[in-house]
């Protein structure tokens, strides 16, 4: 039996076949499921607009408590990687995509940066990000990008670089979700760990935080979002390339100087 949560996200997103097309997974296995699988929250967050506090209580109503407690910048850092995680797992909803559209932004350059996506997303429809977003991450046979970090840094996907990330997932006590076919080195997930260590979800100290940032995200995603803001089927996802190029670079000079 489905729960309330899953059963909003079929109806918003056209059906269970439409629900899977836009999440890029099979149909049976979104039939299959009884609620939406904790791996798949943000994608779907981010096709059907419903948030997370609604897809999973469970999971992200005690997650927002605790960004109450939390420091503010680290509160403020957890929802930039969100955002990041949730727009490079699938392509955004028409509600995700006004969402965006209402950001405001300030003179710094993660301002200019949010006012630049707000921008990109009221010049756009979620059909026509769908496309691009196909275009970019998935195509026929493989998309124009390839954001794992095992192809960024060996030019092969599953290598080395994975199954460091997986050893240091364990000693994090990151377990690996049963079902989630994706590997642990894609640019989303990758993200989506970050605002978890940010936030608290993923208990970790900030030497901790800074050692599987420098070790996993520094050496290649930086290059990713570059890639992004100069890719040719890039519109919408250009602005998302420079956000997140801008954040990296926020965050190695902040570790940077916590190290020193």
């Amino acid at each position: 039996m489905r729960d309330e949560g899953l059963d909003r996200a079929i109806v918003a997103a056209g059906g269970v076949a439409e629900l899977a097309r836009k999440i890029s997974i099979s149909q049976p296995s979104v039939s299959n499921w009884s609620k939406v699988p904790a791996q798949r929250v943000i994608a779907v967050e981010a096709v059907t607009g419903i948030p997370r506090t609604e897809l999973r209580p469970d999971l992200y109503c005690e997650r927002e408590l605790r960004e109450a407690t939390i420091d503010p910048v680290d509160a403020a850092r957890a929802r930039e990687y969100t955002l990041l995680a949730k727009l490079l797992s699938a392509a955004p909803s028409s509600r995700l995509l006004a969402q965006l559209a209402a950001l405001t932004g300030d003179t710094t350059p993660i301002g200019c940066a949010h006012a630049a996506l707000a921008e990109a997303a009221s010049g756009t429809i979620a059909a026509r990000v769908e496309r691009e977003y196909f275009d970019l991450f998935v195509g026929l046979g493989r998309g124009e990008l390839l954001p794992y970090a095992s192809y960024y840094l060996t030019g092969f996907l599953n290598e080395r670089p994975l199954s460091r990330l997986r050893a240091d997932l364990g000693v994090l006590g990151i377990e690996r979700v049963v079902d989630n076919f994706e590997p642990e080195d894609h640019a989303a997930i990758l993200c989506e760990i970050m605002a978890g260590l940010a936030d608290g979800r993923f208990e970790a100290s900030a030497e901790a935080q800074r050692s599987f940032f420098e070790k996993h995200l520094l050496p290649w995603m930086g290059q990713l979002f570059a890639d992004m803001e100069n890719a040719n089927s890039a519109n919408f996802y250009r602005a998302v390339g420079t956000l997140g190029r801008l954040l990296l670079d926020i965050e190695t000079e902040a570790f940077t100087f916590s190290g020193a």
